[in-house]
């Protein structure tokens, strides 16, 4: 058995702990801090799970942008796919408790969130409807559908750079007569 010095595991727990520290954003959480839609615009966001959308493309649709085509069935299927961990930040706020996000450069490339109370109002994506296994959802303009695991898809939030609070600290010189 190999021993592992002790600065190699130093150096390794430091690397780690410099890392982001990602917790979910939740109702509780911007309601706590208080933040304006502006203020929520500067902060960075980050997708808990990967969402998948996909559509059935038309016979004669050839205009595909950011997504890649597949073949099921015979069908020709558009595939957007936004892995765990993708960076995004906010577009606008619909009402106080929807935000949409975006993803990817693009004016219209935004997805919608908001506070679930089944998983403690964390902000997760928002479907116009969800059967049992599936979600529609608005993307770039155009109908998408969702595996219902993509429904617990939520936003993150780097509270290691939220949270840093700022002390000034002075010393009283005292008084005398």
């Amino acid at each position: 058995m190999k021993i592992v010095p002790f600065t190699t595991l130093l150096l390794a727990t430091l690397l780690a702990s410099c890392g982001p520290t990602l917790r979910p954003f939740t109702e509780d959480l911007q309601a706590s801090q208080k933040w304006s839609e502006r203020e929520l615009k500067k902060v960075q966001f980050y997708l808990s799970d990967n969402i998948v959308l996909r559509r059935q493309l038309s016979k004669g649709e050839t205009a595909i942008e950011g997504g890649k085509i597949l073949m099921e069935e015979g069908r020709r299927i558009e595939e957007v796919v936004f892995a765990k961990d993708t960076p995004g930040v906010l577009m606008f706020m619909p009402k106080s408790n929807r935000m949409a996000v975006s993803f990817e450069n693009g004016s219209d490339r935004f997805l919608m969130f908001g506070p679930n109370p089944n998983v403690n109002d964390r902000y997760v994506l928002l479907a116009s409807d969800w059967s049992r296994a599936r979600g529609k959802v608005n993307y770039s303009g155009k109908e998408y559908s969702t595996s219902s695991s993509s429904a617990f898809a939520g936003l993150m939030v780097d509270l290691s750079k939220i949270e840093r609070v700022t002390v000034n600290r002075r010393k009283a010189k005292g008084r005398t007569i």
